[in-house]
């Protein structure tokens, strides 16, 4: 069977072809990124595989369906870029991965906090040039902060061992509280409660409607002054423009970001040789009390094989007509 692969990256084929092995499709990669016009090239493909910065919008799926794709294999966890229903209406189903590697994420929150409050990537810098100057350097021990997590599904509950282990007080907020959660110690609180309370933010809940800017000027508002802010769910789930005002009043001390609500026209690309035109994004990056990484949490050789082991996996069952166990459904 064809297999159509869009936004293929050279650190992934290896792992999608040690994955394929056992069961033989015929893949075709394209480093393109999927959206209508590029759509076309998946001609005569039962499946194609997307990545986290394709286009798979009422358009694309429409162009998908007229070529014969009759399934897409998502090669992430989050779907806010699929229109679901559309893809129902054409017929079309969706898998994911809705599991590969929480520690990598949350091992790299915890680099952005660490990083942030101690700067080592500012003492890095200098150190290679002669200064070894403490100025400017002074962090604070997290033992003893309060640390809020937003959304307490796998990763978030790494994240809340970690914090513990490093001595902090962990409250969270999540519908559905997790009991191991519970059970390590860690308090559910309301989500105003969290945001007054919290010396440190992660989010760590899927993008819906319901959570789109959650943390924006409203919530920016209730925040302790001073707060660290870590992002490494969905760009969308922070009002970036109201980031931004809170780290010119100073309520944000602390903003380290893996992604960004306009990332699928910077991330994962090098754009070293352009210029850069989003202006938000500009702006973010003139603070000094900024981190960005570009969608790099999930990037562990743990994490990136079992998103391919699973991708096939989701595709050999679609092959199969078995039951879609990883199948979005509307």
């Amino acid at each position: 069977m064809k297999v159509t692969i869009f936004s293929a990256h050279n650190f992934e084929k290896p792992f999608l072809e040690q994955a394929n092995k056992s069961t033989g499709f015929e893949m075709k990669y394209f480093e393109a990124h999927l959206n209508p016009e590029v759509a076309k090239l998946a001609a005569g493909s039962p499946v194609v595989s997307a990545f986290v910065s394709d286009q798979l919008d009422r358009q694309t799926l429409k162009v998908l369906s007229d070529g014969g794709t009759k399934m897409i294999a998502l090669r992430s966890a989050g779907f806010n870029h699929v229109d679901l229903q559309a893809a129902q209406e054409f017929g079309i189903k969706v898998t994911r991965v809705p599991n590969y590697s929480p520690h990598a994420i949350a091992e790299h929150a915890i680099a952005l906090m660490l990083t942030l409050n101690r700067k080592t990537h500012k003492a890095y810098n200098r150190a290679r040039e002669g200064n070894f100057s403490l100025e400017g350097l002074m962090g604070f021990d997290l033992a003893g902060k309060t640390a809020g997590i937003v959304g307490t599904g796998s990763i978030g509950k790494v994240l809340c061992q970690i914090l513990l282990g490093f001595g902090c007080k962990v409250v969270a907020y999540d519908k559905t509280p997790n009991q191991d959660c519970v059970k390590m110690g860690v308090e559910y609180v309301g989500f105003n409660k969290l945001l007054e309370t919290s010396d440190i933010i992660s989010l760590h809940c899927p993008l819906t409607p319901e959570t789109k800017y959650l943390i924006d000027e409203k919530a920016l508002k209730k925040a302790k002054k001073g707060l660290m802010l870590i992002n490494t769910g969905r760009g969308g789930l922070i009002d970036t423009k109201a980031a931004i005002s809170a780290l010119k009043s100073g309520k944000i001390a602390h903003l380290g970001l893996d992604v960004y609500e306009e990332e699928e026209n910077l991330f994962f690309e090098d754009q070293s040789e352009h210029i850069i035109e989003d202006e938000v994004f500009l702006r973010l990056m003139t603070f000094p009390n900024v981190l960005i990484t570009g969608h790099q949490g999930f990037f562990t050789s743990n994490a990136v094989e079992c998103i391919a082991k699973t991708t096939i996996e989701n595709i050999k069952a679609f092959a199969l007509k078995q039951e879609l166990e990883n199948q979005i459904i509307v």
